[in-house]
């Protein structure tokens, strides 16, 4: 790969729907995983690489270490794929409890991570004084304007989403400080190697409420129930958590219409009427 000087044995592998991935041997012999792109937005792989520490910095769970990144490309450690085993399942539980109980300094993130990214669809970070106000302003209110836009979504729902985004400080459970968000948590970027041991992937990491990541973590295929008990039993949600899970997955929800298409509209439309009238 000739943007990895001294790079050999370069293999295509299976990395998403965005990049192109590859299995590298480095000029040093280490293995590594590299995903590149045409086009990449300015700073994108770097704020990857930033997210990734950030979520590794309190030593609850893995992530890959960064190996080298560039405007072009990111290239990190290899992990050899396994399968999630029980104590796997746990320990991802767990682990999540601890690296939200770590915090972030804001709701939203500055610096590097002044964007989250979905593909070519980025997110402002910056940061808010509450999360109503982050998820209703940096989140529902553009998603819902772009969908509007596409014409994906009918009238009534977009007047919905708008009536639900002013009403947000009454939908939320109780305050809680911010917590270090993995961002994009679905079950395709948590991986685990040979030992069955989880790995994070993949991050769109800033400060926000935890029960977003848990909630997009059960949209999107969960291997394992014993997850969310570690988790609870670590860390227990607030009060009325079950009546909030739609609520918090409008956001993958509308990402995902966005980028996939409609076949995700209807769900976001029925939530929408549920939570905005």
């Amino acid at each position: 790969m000739s943007l990895l000087p001294g790079a050999r044995e370069v293999r295509p592998v299976g990395g998403g729907d965005i990049n192109e991935s590859f299995r590298v041997v480095l000029g040093d012999g280490r293995e590594a995983f590299v995903k590149t792109r045409a086009e990449v937005p300015a700073g994108e792989y770097a704020a990857e690489a930033e997210g990734l520490r950030w979520l590794a910095e309190p030593g609850a769970l893995r992530t890959p270490e960064v190996l080298a990144v560039d405007k072009a490309y990111l290239a990190l450690e290899w992990i050899e794929p396994g399968r999630l085993d029980a104590a796997g399942a746990e320990e991802l539980g767990r682990g999540l409890a601890e690296t939200h109980a770590a915090g972030a300094p804001c709701f939203g993130k500055e610096g590097l991570g002044a964007t989250s990214g979905f593909g070519w669809l980025r997110l402002s970070n910056e940061p808010a004084e509450d999360w109503a106000r982050f998820y209703a302003e940096r989140r529902l209110a553009p998603l819902t304007r772009m969908c509007a836009e596409r014409a994906l979504l009918s009238a009534s729902a977009v007047a919905a989403l708008e009536r639900l985004c002013e009403r947000m400080p009454a939908l939320l459970g109780p305050a809680e400080p911010p917590a270090r968000l993995h961002g994009d948590l679905w079950s395709g970027n948590v991986m685990a190697d040979r030992e069955g041991r989880p790995w994070l992937i993949d991050p769109a990491a800033y400060g926000g409420h935890r029960e977003v990541d848990l909630a997009m973590l059960r949209l999107f295929g969960a291997s394992s129930q014993r997850i969310f008990a570690a988790y609870e039993e670590h860390s227990p949600l607030a009060e009325g958590w079950q009546d909030r899970v739609e609520l918090c997955q409008l956001l993958p929800l509308l990402v995902h219409s966005l980028l996939f298409g409609d076949s995700y509209v209807g769900s976001v439309q029925r939530i929408a009427k549920r939570f905005g009238g």
